[in-house]
């Protein structure tokens, strides 16, 4: 949970991107929006604590229309209440050039919430725990390195558990983000 000295709380946010970003009149690579996206999200009172490796997975649902995708996991901390992170999120997102159109399009970067302190929430444009991560080796695995501690909030089970039964074949490591940050 949260250090109660600070006020601050852990929380995780994935990362991914299978498209250019355009950012300031630059087109950059999902590796160069991911640095840039966090220097920003530090601007806002997020501060990034630790950060896993790069993974690579194929685009969803057919992965011969789109680029692959490149994920990582961050461990942040903040003050900012769920739903006024989620709003920094989305404006950042935003601004590396991401719009909403259709679900599962290509993006230039995607940020998402995957867990707040171990709340359990759901608002109607934030659920918590992240409804689908569990069923994502592209979330997990990089969860798993920077919080091999980790427990689902809702049933009590670990990352290594949920780990274990994934099809890891549509996954790969590619290299550390945390040597970016």
């Amino acid at each position: 949970m949260g250090d109660e000295r600070t006020g601050l709380v852990s929380i995780y946010i994935a990362l991914g991107a299978n498209q250019p970003a355009q950012y300031r009149g630059e087109t950059m690579s999902p590796d160069e929006t991911f640095l840039l996206a966090t220097a920003h999200m530090q601007k806002s009172g997020i501060t990034v604590i630790k950060a896993s490796n790069l993974w690579q997975s194929p685009a969803w649902p057919d992965p011969t229309t789109q680029p692959p995708y490149i994920n990582g996991v961050m461990a942040v901390e903040t003050q900012l209440e769920p739903l006024d992170l989620l709003a920094v999120l989305k404006q950042t997102e935003a601004e590396f050039g991401r719009v909403d159109a259709v679900r599962n399009a290509p993006r230039p970067l995607d940020l998402d919430i995957l867990d707040y302190d171990g709340r359990i929430m759901s608002e109607a444009n934030l659920v918590l725990p992240h409804p689908r991560m569990l069923n994502r080796p592209f979330v997990l695995m990089p969860l798993a390195e920077i919080a091999p501690d980790w427990r689902d909030p809702i049933k009590k089970r670990a990352v290594a558990d949920w780990t274990a039964r994934l099809a890891l074949e549509d996954v790969a490591p590619l290299r550390r983000l945390g040597q970016m940050l």
